[in-house]
């Protein structure tokens, strides 16, 4: 069975998204008037956008274990455009980040601990079994 340091990470995202559609039933409602972080100019146009923030933030979770907020919000910020002055780095919004990893601690796929937060073995195990899914095809 292949584990998730064996799968492309983007098939593996797109894939547990799909799976995350069943465990994690609603979305918050601002999800689609909001942009995603300061360095963005519009919101997010994909539709499965909270999913696929959900599975990435459970894979960098899995890999990166005792991960915080403030952490993720460093990884998924992006460059901001300015007018005179050079691109800077801005870091992306936090309660998208936090409201999908509360969405799923509530799955019970992701724990709270006081180094941050961290995979389950129910998190591992779904993983693993989308990621030998998706190294049988």
């Amino acid at each position: 069975m292949a584990s998730v340091y064996e799968v492309d990470a983007s098939e593996l995202v797109r894939a547990a998204a799909q799976g995350l559609k069943t465990v994690i039933k609603e979305q918050p409602d601002y999800l689609h008037y909001a942009k995603s972080g300061a360095g963005k100019e519009r919101q997010p146009q994909d539709p499965d956008f909270w999913y696929v923030r959900s599975a990435s933030l459970l894979r960098y979770v899995y890999t990166s274990g005792p991960v915080g907020v403030s952490r993720l919000r460093e990884r998924y910020g992006s460059r901001k455009e300015h007018v005179m002055h050079r691109k800077h780095h801005v870091d992306a919004g936090g309660s998208a980040i936090t409201d999908s990893l509360n969405a799923l601690e509530k799955a019970n796929l992701v724990k709270k601990t006081p180094k941050g937060r961290e995979i389950t073995p129910k998190g591992r195990s779904f993983l693993d079994k989308v990621s030998g899914e998706l190294s049988k095809k």
